[in-house]
């Protein structure tokens, strides 16, 4: 365990990440332009659909059923899990069901590294797994979602009965409330989603015939131009990390533990949907990191009420470095372990 850490901690994706965290600290000028920063963002979405979509297409639906089954079930599960805890620590509801949604989804980002991590030790992996983070990216953000809506309309409920207003009404109003066409928008066709979607369709469509037109840029590019990203990544989560600190020591190690939890419960249920070694990481990886993409879009019109430096703080400045660091080898050696 203590070498695959090393390792990993001595990688270049790990060190250019590390390499922003000091900029920061040390007051360093350096900066990469916002829409570099979007556009690098934009890349990876697009290349991780595509690679994911030309290989879903060597596969048939019977094979996916069950791994499907599984990102589904941790997708729902974890915001689920999450939110009584938040509750408990007296997080309030708005900021708890922020923090539900970005951990119930998936980081792109991490997930790149962990690939990376998995070719540098020469572990195969299910290549539909890149289709699968797809199919994660969503259910959760729905499901905190739903539940905000739930919350407010029984706290709603209760106090419309001493008005004497009816139930019906009030669950028409809810549903209303619940299937607003700007909510569902922002949560299943948000930015990152929808390129996703759109990529993994794409490479899913054109199959083995895109190969020669997308290796060159999408796929032999990939590492360079993730290492760049985590460059950007580790400038923000340094900026961001302060505004965290103010919110006390609980909420830091809600984002230090809690990603563990979950991962472990993600390599269970990779296990027991019958995934390899490396699949069985990848899904720990996936369920224990937080988003801080399609969340934030879903979140910043759905509950603006939510502070953005509390769940995009908790993402960037404390799971993502701490998934970078020791996650990412622990799902692994977790996985090893399990099976």
């Amino acid at each position: 365990m203590n070498e695959i850490i090393f390792q990993n901690l001595l990688s270049p994706v790990v060190l250019f990440f590390a390499l922003g965290l000091i900029s920061v600290w040390i007051k360093s000028d350096l900066k990469i332009p916002s829409v570099v920063g979007e556009a690098l963002s934009i890349y990876l979405l697009i290349s991780i659909g595509l690679k994911g979509g030309l290989e879903l297409s060597h596969y048939s639906l019977v094979t996916l059923i069950k791994p499907i089954g599984g990102v589904l079930f941790l997708g729902f599960v974890i915001p689920l899990v999450v939110l009584p805890i938040l509750q408990w620590m007296k997080i309030d509801l708005q900021n708890s069901i922020g923090l539900a949604a970005a951990y119930g989804s998936v980081s792109i980002v991490t997930y790149g590294a962990a690939l990376s991590f998995l070719e540098h030790r020469g572990e195969s992996y299910e290549s539909f797994m890149n289709a699968l983070i797809v199919i994660m990216e969503s259910p959760a953000i729905i499901l905190s979602l739903f539940l905000l809506r739930w919350i407010e309309k029984s706290k709603g409920t209760a106090a419309g009965a001493s008005r004497g207003l009816g139930i019906m009404a009030g669950d028409a109003a809810f549903w209303v409330k619940f299937f607003d066409k700007e909510l569902l928008r922002e949560s299943l066709f948000g930015k990152s989603v929808l390129l996703l979607l759109g990529s993994l369709l794409i490479g899913w469509m054109s199959g083995d015939n895109a190969i020669s037109v997308v290796k060159p840029l999408f796929i032999d590019m990939y590492k360079g131009v993730l290492m760049v990203f985590l460059l950007h990544m580790g400038i923000t989560a340094g900026q961001r990390l302060p505004e965290v600190r103010k919110h006390g020591m609980k909420l830091i190690l809600f984002g230090l533990f809690m990603p563990l939890g979950c991962g472990v419960l993600g390599v269970i249920i990779g296990d027991v949907v019958g995934l390899s070694l490396g699949g069985t990481a990848l899904m720990g990886v996936m369920a224990g990191s937080a988003s801080y993409i399609a969340a934030p879009a879903a979140l910043k019109t759905s509950v603006p009420e939510a502070n953005p430096s509390i769940y995009l703080g908790m993402a960037l400045g404390i799971t993502f470095p701490l998934n970078l660091i020791i996650g990412i080898p622990f799902y692994f050696a977790a996985a090893h372990w399990v099976q």
